[in-house]
């Protein structure tokens, strides 16, 4: 993820990472304090106050979920190419792009490389309700070898926005072609969602938002009747439908 300094900052603590208005900082965790992010500017790395900048939103990046729960979220939608860019759970800092891949795929053992792994999809507990899958979600670790670098294989790229878009066009697996590829390329997107929250909603669990009431949220999937998925100040995450009473902004 990709945000622009709206101010200028001065770091007072050693843990803390100065920049200017305008620059443009890689934010590397969000989730873990909602005042401060971890970001990276120019191979340096710090906490930034979350006010002093604006993060650059994309529909594709899902923030801190489990392996298991993005392997639902993509077989969900149902089609070749669809994909999310997902923290990892173990390691903050770190990500990992899972694709949905053709039905059918059968890659053999040994030939991607040490970036990829895969696996059949299990139902998951809900929120959401869990499913039987007859297709293959891959799981591509990115790495970050050289400070300020991210990539897949050998190609490397200043930032994972430029990583996506290196990926849609080229192959993300070997021996076989897999491109990233947006819903809104196969369907009409829907007109956005808003929610606006009734109660607070507190929780410690990544995989779920916070937020207090008043809030309005952005409704990202309605994929289970209780528990929906949106977005808030650049978090992402599930919420109690009961919560929250949809608006029209």
């Amino acid at each position: 993820m990709e945000s622009v300094a709206l101010y200028s900052f001065q770091a007072t603590e050693s843990d803390e990472l100065a920049f200017n208005k305008g620059d443009t900082l890689k934010i590397l965790n969000m989730e873990d304090d909602h005042n401060w992010y971890k970001a990276e500017l120019r191979g340096a790395e710090g906490f930034v106050p979350k006010n002093y900048i604006r993060v650059k939103p994309h529909p594709w990046y899902s923030g801190r979920i489990s392996r298991q729960l993005a392997e639902e979220i993509l077989m969900k939608r149902n089609h070749p190419g669809a994909f999310l860019v997902r923290e990892s759970e173990s390691s903050p800092g770190e990500f990992s792009v899972s694709v949905n891949g053709s039905r059918g795929l059968n890659f053999r053992h040994g030939c991607l490389g040490p970036a990829f792994s895969w696996r059949l999809p299990v139902p998951a507990a809900p929120p959401p309700t869990g499913t039987s899958y007859g297709d293959q979600v891959q799981h591509f670790k990115v790495l970050r070898e050289v400070p300020g670098k991210y990539h897949l294989w050998e190609e490397k790229f200043d930032s994972l926005n430029e990583l996506v878009a290196f990926y849609r066009t080229t192959t993300i697996a070997k021996k076989r072609q897999v491109f990233l590829r947006d819903e809104e390329s196969v369907v009409k997107p829907p007109r956005a969602c808003f929610a606006q929250a009734q109660f607070d909603f507190s929780t410690q669990d990544p995989s779920q938002l916070s937020f207090r009431r008043g809030d309005i949220i952005e409704v990202l999937e309605r994929l289970d009747p209780c528990w929906w998925r949106g977005r808030l100040c650049g978090r992402v995450g599930f919420f109690p439908r009961s919560y929250v009473q949809p608006v029209h902004l």
